[in-house]
């Protein structure tokens, strides 16, 4: 939500603004000037290295402008900001002073003392502040009115956060919807104030504020009616489109090239985050197979001369998008399917073999997928890949099944940590591993991809569906 919504205009606002942006420069510039004279050094305003200092200072420390943020955040993020601001000014003082050696005009143990002192008056400035800001601003006469348009889950989600967090400066005065109110489900709501062809006149007479318009995407006709009508308010519009009737996958807002969009069904791994996947997934599946690496020749030598046929079996899968990749494994049958027909193993199959019946139970079979991980072609953690013709029946059976697609395929997933291993002897058994996946994409982060490898390693020696 941006700050235009959240907050009457108004002077307070402007100079908490200038406040909050001046600030931590004044108390850099006033530390460097306390050290100096501390140290009995001469300050000179108008010197190149103040001058350069005050500058930088000015650039890179400043506070966010962003009221809302300023009120939202708790005292440790907000203290974390400025140290990690501060420490932004260091590195580009130092890279400065490797070129011009600007800072030789000021004793070292100055530069030091106001190194070290600064951050605790920018920690304590910022959170005075941030204290003076909320007593000033949160109080009610600031707030904000706002109705809704439509009487929906999106609509109650929004009006529920807003209530449960004051520092968004809203109140919510109710709803308006065409349907009755023994239709919704709200004869006992008191905030359902009309249809919405009474919305225009309950603006205006109540000088309501803001007004979120939450019908579903399908009314795109009613919202351009509604939108035509209260050009005669003089009141904040915002479309809040119910978007919570789709089953939303990394949902978010943005805009191409100005033009605002939404993201309904999107990969994780957009920007920085597939980047910080994909160096965690190198550095980790390098490193284990270096260490595995006699580990790995031992089992291929095992599996080479207790059964006939290759150590390793490269088997088709679906990959990320849906296209098709080559999955590395250890054989463990006395045969190595790849055709239009696949059968699963089942616990008592009689193609494991007996040193395959133990690299199954270990997950074993599966390492040589650390190559697979350092092609590119599956990450450490993911949906695991299926069989492409499993993949051929399961997309006809499933809802949603190619969606566990916009991933790469994992070594291994949510869905086995959780139980769903092994055979998938009916649909529901293959229904419960997709939702598990799709789970993943939809709450997918860095320590979520830790805890799943930490409970595939206690699982390799507990995990009685393994065979």
């Amino acid at each position: 939500m941006t700050q235009p919504v959240l907050l009457r205009q108004s002077f307070q606002i402007a100079a908490m603004t200038a406040l909050q942006s001046m600030v931590p420069w004044l108390v850099a510039v006033a530390s460097l000037y306390a050290c100096a004279r501390f140290d009995a050094v001469p300050f000179e305003p108008s010197s190149y290295s103040i001058v350069v200092i005050s500058v930088m200072c000015l650039i890179l420390i400043e506070a966010p402008r962003d009221v809302t943020l300023q009120l939202a955040s708790d005292r440790l993020p907000a203290a974390t900001g400025v140290i990690a601001r501060w420490l932004l000014v260091l590195a580009g003082l130092g890279a400065v002073n490797l070129l011009t050696e600007i800072l030789q005009e000021l004793p070292r143990r100055v530069i030091w003392s106001w190194v070290l002192v600064t951050p605790f008056g920018l920690v304590g400035a910022t959170l005075l502040v941030q204290a003076m800001m909320r007593r000033v601003l949160l109080r009610a006469s600031g707030h904000r009115t706002a109705i809704f348009a439509g009487y929906n889950e999106g609509s109650l989600m929004l009006a529920h956060r807003i209530r449960d967090n004051p520092v968004l400066c809203l109140k919510v005065e109710g709803f308006f919807d065409d349907r009755s109110a023994d239709r919704l489900g709200a004869e006992t709501d008191p905030e359902l104030k009309g249809a919405l062809s009474e919305l225009v006149g309950y603006v205006n007479d109540q000088h309501i504020d803001v007004i979120f318009i939450a019908l579903p995407i399908r009314h795109v006709q009613r919202v351009v009616t509604l939108l035509d009508e209260l050009r005669d308010t003089t009141a904040s519009i915002y479309y809040a489109p119910d978007i919570f009737m789709f089953d939303l996958i990394q949902a978010r807002s943005g805009d191409i090239q100005g033009f605002p969009v939404v993201a309904m069904c999107e990969t994780p791994f957009y920007g920085y985050r597939g980047v910080s996947k994909r160096i965690t997934d190198v550095v980790l599946a390098s490193g284990m197979l270096v260490a595995l690496s006699p580990f790995l020749g031992l089992i291929a030598l095992l599996v080479k001369f207790t059964s006939p046929g290759p150590a390793l079996f490269t088997q088709r899968r679906y990959g990320l998008d849906g296209r098709e990749i080559g999955v590395y494994k250890f054989r463990s049958m006395t045969v190595s399917e790849d055709g239009a027909q696949v059968t699963q193993a089942s616990r008592s199959d009689p193609r494991i073999t007996p040193v395959g019946r133990v690299l199954r139970r270990l997950s074993l079979d599966e390492l040589p997928q650390l190559f697979n991980v350092l092609q590119g072609s599956m990450s450490l953690v993911g949906p695991r890949p299926h069989a492409v013709a499993h993949n051929e029946l399961y997309r006809k059976l499933i809802k949603g099944y190619m969606l566990r697609h916009k991933v790469l395929p994992g070594i291994t997933g949510l869905a086995q940590v959780s139980g769903c291993r092994g055979e998938t002897a009916n649909l529901e058994d293959m229904e419960a591993r997709v939702r598990f996946d799709l789970e993943y994409l939809r709450h997918w982060t860095p320590m979520l991809d830790f805890k799943i490898m930490l409970l595939t390693a206690i699982k390799m020696f507990r995990d009685e569906q393994a065979y």
